[in-house]
């Protein structure tokens, strides 16, 4: 019920950057893959995932630029309205630290940040060359993943053998 909400909520933001409603679903159904096969079910990822780039409107009207610093910096206050307009009042802080830290791999403190931070990094990995860039892709799935399920994706999609 949360989750459809939410999803309203973060396209409404995303009205001025409609690439981040695209980039956000794909990095949602990610989240919920890797629960699936880790056998977690957490609604804080779920809302972690749909939520995690919302500070990009506003770092684009304060700053000019949409880079992970600046959507870290702007994003827990933008979720924190979202959540509190639709009534949602659990794990507040903590939805807000995954996101105003989603950038920060030394940040990664738990399973569900690990979670988003590798079907964030699923997405991000698309925009590598897959068959000029194998070596930096395997070096990059083996520093950052950590869930069986996550690396699993990963080589799947993108590492060629």
């Amino acid at each position: 019920m949360f989750k459809e909400k939410i999803i309203e909520e973060m396209k409404e933001v995303f009205k001025e950057l409609p690439f981040g409603v695209d980039h956000t679903l794909k990095v949602l159904q990610n989240a919920e893959d890797i629960m699936k096969g880790e056998n977690i079910e957490k609604e804080l990822i779920t809302i972690v995932a749909i939520l995690h780039d919302i500070g990009a409107v506003e770092a684009q009207k304060k700053y000019g630029s949409i880079d992970g610093i600046y959507q870290e910096k702007e994003g827990p206050a933008v979720a924190r309205d979202i959540l509190k307009k639709i009534g949602y009042d659990k794990n507040i802080d903590r939805i807000c630290f995954i996101i105003g830290n989603h950038h920060t791999p030394s940040k990664i403190d738990g399973i569900d940040f690990q979670i988003q931070w590798e079907a964030d990094l699923l997405e991000n990995l698309t925009v590598m060359d897959i068959h000029k860039q194998q070596q930096e892709i395997k070096t990059c799935i083996e520093q950052n993943f950590k869930t069986s399920t996550g690396k699993s994706i990963a080589y799947s999609r993108f590492v060629l053998e």
